[in-house]
Formats: C-alpha cells, structure tokens, sequence
C-alpha cells in the first residue's frame, strides 16, 4: 500500500509538470521529425499531428506480474525500456504503414496498426512487452527492475526481434562506435524464415514430379535458391555512441542533429542520468522528445475487443530540452525498408557527417576489420524463451483475418 502511495505521488507530480509546459516557440527556424521538416508558421497542425501520430510508451501499472512473482508496475525503472520501445515501434510503423502514416482518433486505423499495437501490450505473450524485455534482459545482466541504459535495450530488442516471424526485422547494434556495411548485408541478407518454416512431401516445401526422387527434388530446389538473389530483411541500425564524458560535446551537436534529418531516422535512445526520453526531432537548439514518465493504468485487452489507443498516442504539446543538458550517452536508430533504402543512408552519413566533420560520431567502414571476431548474424533459439515466458510471434497473435476485423470495429 505504501508503494502504491509513492507511486500515486510521483505520477501525480509529472502530470501537474506537463499541463505548465509551454508551447512550441515562435521562431523562424524549421522544425525537423524524424526526416520530415515543418515550418511552425503554417505547418503548425501538421507538426503536431505528426507528433501525435508516434506510438507513445510509458510506465504502466497494474498488469500481471512479471516472471509471475515480479513486479506488476514498471514506474521508476523502466523508462528506457518504453523508450526502447518507441524506436522499435516506429521501424514497425514504417515498415507496415509508411512514414507518412498518421493516426486520428475519429477514424477507422489499418489492421496492421492494431497488430503492431498488439505486438506492445503489457502481457507476457506479447512480442515486445515489458515482460519480455525485462526478462530478456537477464540474459544481458540486468535484473528484473534495474534501470537499464541505451546500449542494453538495443541488445535486448536485437534479441527479441528474433521471435517476431511476422515482420522479420533485422536489428543491428554497432559496436565501437563503428558501423559495418559488409556485416549489416550480411545480416540483411540471410534465408527468409518463411522458406524454412513451409514443409511438403520431402520436409522442405518441395514437392517431386512424377518419377522424382526426393533429393532430386531437393537438389533442384537448392540450386534455384542458390541462383535467386536473396530478399532485403528491414533494417532497424542502432549505434550506441558516448559524445563526451559528463556532458555532450559541443563538437558533435551539429551532426547530432543532422541525424535527424535524414529520411531514415528512427528517432534517437538517450535522457539525463536515469532518465530516459525518445528523442524524435529539434528545433534550433532544442531537443523534441517523448516522455515515458507518466504512470498510466495497464490496458486489458481479455475481453477480446478493440484496444483502446488514446493512452498510446501523447496528446500533448512536444516536451523539449536543450541539446547542451543531453547525457552523453545515447544511442541513435535509423530505419532502412530496402538495401537502396541501406545504401542512401550510407551516401548521406559519409557527405553530412564524415566528410564535413573534424571529429567524427561514429565511422562507417566497408569491410569487417581484421582485428575484430568473425561477424556472425544473431539466430533465432530453438527454445523460444526468456528463461521463464512464451514468446507469441505477431504472426500467431490473430488465428483469422476475422479477429482483425473485429479490432477495426
């Protein structure tokens, strides 16, 4: 009871917090949101519903305990992993729906809208729930409500990404502040799960003509997979980057915020030393972020109904802050749907980042260095646990299209 009292108070203190936040201020200087650029003087409401539009994760309460005897609140330790959340969400997003995708209250949302939803739910089965990331993130030496910092949630949604059959994203997290073209491919590139996953009379999906052996079919099949070029999984890059030591330097502010120009941003994992925000854009010397510090009830969804969304979409005017109060530890992502997607956003970052700076963020190399250990793309387990939950695939969430039709009403 006591917790609950604590709980109460602090969530009580962000919301008196928020309702006194300013609004966006009147200046001249464009407004950028993950890749796209508004001018507040008459683009002001599509700004805002762009911002609006994002998939918002913040602290729930009251949902099944985690691992069965956990917690059943995550308020005051996971806000990195809603943040992380956040970033996973919006790849999904633009995978399924288009960057352009806005969401609106008064009408009808995709039935894509409402799996990636689903994906997200505070319940153990759920793909991307917090019990799965907590619990996955034992794996990654971090107990069951320790705050986590940017680096640990990529690692964890790398791994987790691997359950998820029904978007196949490919996670990768750099390491040493390096980016590997010929590894990303690499992992961009491996056999689609769905050619695996398909069995037929010879246990592979391949099915014998009339007077075929087996393995003559088998071989056959091998040989056209061989010569047919492999298919593009989305990409979702994280790059963990520490741009200074207490503070960020003010070297590396403005290619910063040239990240978040560019058409494939996906938003950046960073805060303030245990507070974690979604940062999503910047106006002139200000940071545009979503904040998962508010405590909201946990969303039941047992009765089989519609989820009800408004809790996930921040309706608020934008929370900023100055770029120069950032914690230097933070962790960029970007989204690429295709390789043409993949190799655009390599051209940018070399004319915008590399070529312009004297000090680099990060370094975007072509090939695995030679000194580092062998690159070998992340699998999916045999056993699909955390250690202790099931982890439903997206794919197995809705046994009919029925079921999607019945959210949409």
């Amino acid at each position: 009871m006591r917790m609950e009292a604590v709980l109460a108070k602090y969530e009580n203190q962000i919301n008196v917090f928020s309702e006194f936040l300013e609004d966006l201020p009147d200046v001249d200087e464009p407004v950028w949101i993950l890749g796209a650029c508004y001018d507040l003087k008459t683009k002001k409401s599509e700004l805002l519903s762009d911002v609006r539009s994002r998939l918002w994760f913040t602290y729930r309460k009251k949902f099944s305990p985690i691992g069965g005897t956990g917690p059943s609140s995550d308020a005051g330790w996971g806000c990195m992993l809603r943040c992380g959340q956040m970033i996973l969400a919006q790849a999904l997003v633009s995978r399924r729906l288009g960057r352009d995708w806005r969401w609106d209250a008064e009408k009808h949302q995709p039935k894509e809208y409402h799996r990636i939803l689903h994906c997200f739910l505070d319940k153990k089965d759920s793909c991307y729930s917090i019990h799965q990331m907590a619990q996955m993130g034992v794996g990654e030496g971090k107990s069951v409500g320790e705050w986590y910092g940017p680096n640990t949630v990529a690692q964890v949604l790398k791994k987790l990404a691997l359950f998820d059959d029904w978007n196949t994203l490919a996670v990768y997290v750099s390491m040493d502040n390096t980016v590997v073209i010929e590894d990303i491919k690499k992992q961009c590139k491996q056999p689609g799960r769905e050619s695996r996953s398909r069995a037929g009379p010879c246990g592979r999906g391949e099915v014998p003509a009339s007077g075929q052996s087996c393995s003559e079919a088998q071989g056959k099949t091998l040989n056209l997979q061989s010569q047919r070029p492999l298919a593009w999984r989305p990409l979702l890059l994280v790059i963990p980057l520490r741009m200074g030591l207490n503070s960020i330097n003010p070297v590396y502010i403005q290619a910063f915020k040239e990240c978040f120009k560019m058409p494939q941003s996906c938003g950046v994992l960073g805060g303030k030393p245990n507070l974690a925000y979604y940062f999503i854009g910047f106006i002139d010397d200000e940071l545009i972020y979503l904040d998962p510090h508010t405590t909201q009830q946990a969303v039941d969804t047992d009765s089989g109904s519609a989820v009800d969304d408004q809790s996930y979409h921040c309706q608020r005017t934008p929370h900023r802050m100055k770029i120069t109060s950032l914690d230097p530890s933070v962790a960029l992502g970007f989204f690429c749907k295709s390789e043409e997607d993949f190799d655009s956003w390599c051209d940018l970052v070399q004319q915008e980042l590399l070529k312009k700076r004297n000090l680099r963020m990060f370094e975007l190399v072509e090939k695995h260095p030679s000194h580092w250990p062998p690159f070998v793309p992340p699998t999916k387990p045999e056993v699909q646990t955390t250690g202790a939950e099931f982890i439903e695939s997206p794919d197995k969430l809705f046994e009919s299209e029925e079921e999607f039709e019945i959210l949409n009403v």
